[in-house]
C-alpha cells in the first residue's frame, strides 16, 4: 500500500490515503470529462446541421421570406372565415324561409259520384314546416269540375272537412 503523508492530507483527515486510489479516481474523472467533451461536439454538430436546415427553410424556396408565406396563409384564412360566417347567415336565411315553403303533401283520389267516371276527383293538402297551409278538393262530376279551397293552421281547419280532406290532411302531417 502505497501512501503519502502530507501535512495538507493530514489536515483534511487523509492523511494515511493511498495515491492509487486518487490515481484511479483522476482517470475515471479524465475519462467522464472527454465523454462529456465527445457528446458536446456532437451536440455542436447537430445544433449545427439544425440551424442550417433553419435558415435554409425560414428562406424558402425560390428566396421568398417565410413571413410572406405567413401573411397570405392569414389572410387566406381570414377570406375563409368570412366566407364561413356569410355562409352560415344565408344557411339561416334558407331555414328562415323554408318554414313557409309548402314541403308537406297528401294526395287522396277517389270517385265523388259512385260510378260516375272514375277517380278524376281529388282531395290535396299542402303544408308547410309549422303545418300550416290548404286544401284544394276537385270534386268532378258529368255537368263539370268544382274546386273548394280550405285554410289550414296549425294542423286544424275551421271548416268541417270531408272524408278524403281529412285523409289528405293527416298523409301530408305524417298520420
Amino acid at each position: 500500500m502505497n501512501t503519502y503523508n502530507s501535512s495538507f492530507l493530514n489536515e483534511i483527515g487523509l492523511g494515511s490515503f493511498d495515491l492509487g486510489y486518487l490515481l484511479i479516481a483522476a482517470a475515471v474523472l479524465a475519462a467522464l470529462v472527454l465523454i462529456l467533451l465527445i457528446l458536446l461536439i456532437v451536440q455542436i454538430r447537430r445544433t449545427g446541421k439544425l440551424k442550417s436546415r433553419l435558415d435554409q427553410f425560414l428562406t424558402g424556396k425560390d428566396g421568398a421570406s417565410l413571413e410572406q408565406d405567413i401573411a397570405v396563409l392569414f389572410e387566406d384564412n381570414k377570406f375563409l372565415k368570412n366566407s364561413t360566417e356569410k355562409n352560415k347567415k344565408d344557411i339561416r336565411t334558407l331555414y328562415k324561409r323554408m318554414e313557409s315553403v309548402y314541403q308537406k303533401m297528401g294526395l287522396i283520389k277517389y270517385d265523388a259520384f259512385s260510378q260516375m267516371g272514375g277517380q278524376l276527383s281529388f282531395s290535396l293538402a299542402l303544408l308547410d314546416e309549422n303545418n300550416n297551409g290548404f286544401i284544394i278538393n276537385s270534386v268532378h262530376s258529368t255537368d263539370g269540375c268544382y274546386s273548394y279551397t280550405k285554410e289550414i293552421k296549425n294542423g286544424e281547419c275551421a271548416i268541417a272537412l270531408g272524408k278524403e280532406e281529412e285523409e289528405a290532411l293527416a298523409i301530408a302531417m305524417g298520420e
